[in-house]
């Protein structure tokens, strides 16, 4: 089983309220150097234990795993003035996961202002490794892997917790000895042909509708593909199955 990280983009993860916190300042007379550790060390806290617990619901179906997360520094050269309120976030587009950035948004005081706290994120978990190097085109067996501790966040393409998830698949690289395996390193699987019937799947909130259709391109694993429906209408789905294709309604 892969992984495909649950670490979904959140537009605001909580809200948090500091006295005395500190905003931008919205002129130079009320402008004021970066905060000393003991007032930052709230907001330090409050993001790493956001992160954390993002990170940990995601690899909560993998036995074994342990999720580490370090804030870094906001950058020295922000000038910064008092701020009444603020909100600790996740921004649009980030992951806790990996090398990534916590917001602070001030949302009550003399100036409304958002800065960025880098922070990484660990997450280790038993994974699949090549045994040995492995030369691109090869057709994976159980003889070719092992399952050892790795850092999965390393990477973004997932990683694999079972040996099962990748026999018989092929490799689309050459891999290292003790390298973990993810998605990226496989060739895309064909799951139908030009001319093949194939179930079409429209999946909407609370439905599922289903017909069939004759593919005009080939499907490969997670690519765009088209199809005619019984009906003479062409959809563009993505390719998820053997001559299964999902499109949205």
């Amino acid at each position: 089983m892969s992984l495909l990280p649950r670490l979904v983009p959140l537009a605001l993860l909580a809200s948090a309220a500091w006295q005395p916190a500190l905003a931008l300042a919205p002129n130079a007379a009320d402008a004021a150097a970066v905060p000393p550790p003991a007032v930052l060390a709230p907001w330090v806290k409050r993001a790493e234990q956001l992160s954390l617990e993002a990170a940990t619901a995601a690899v909560a179906g993998i036995a074994g795993a342990r999720v580490e997360v370090q804030a870094g520094a906001l950058d020295p050269r922000l000038k910064l003035a008092p701020c009444e309120q603020v909100d600790i976030y996740l921004p649009t587009g980030a992951r806790a996961w990996g090398a990534t950035r916590v917001g602070l948004r001030c949302i009550s005081g003399p100036g409304r202002w958002n800065v960025f706290m880098p922070l990484t994120v660990r997450v280790f978990a038993p994974a699949v490794l090549a045994q040995g190097p492995l030369a691109a085109g090869t057709v994976l067996g159980p003889e070719h892997l092992l399952i050892e501790q790795a850092e999965w966040s390393a990477a973004n393409s997932p990683a694999f917790a079972r040996p099962e998830s990748v026999v018989g698949r092929s490799l689309g690289r050459a891999l290292s000895a003790g390298a973990t395996l993810r998605e990226s390193d496989l060739k895309r699987r064909q799951w139908f042909a030009v001319g093949d019937v194939v179930r079409v799947v429209a999946v909407g909130d609370g439905f599922s509708i289903s017909s069939d259709g004759v593919a005009l391109t080939p499907g490969f694993e997670g690519q765009p593909a088209k199809i005619r429906t019984d009906g003479g209408r062409t959809l563009t789905g993505t390719a998820t199955g053997e001559r299964r294709i999902q499109v949205s309604p």
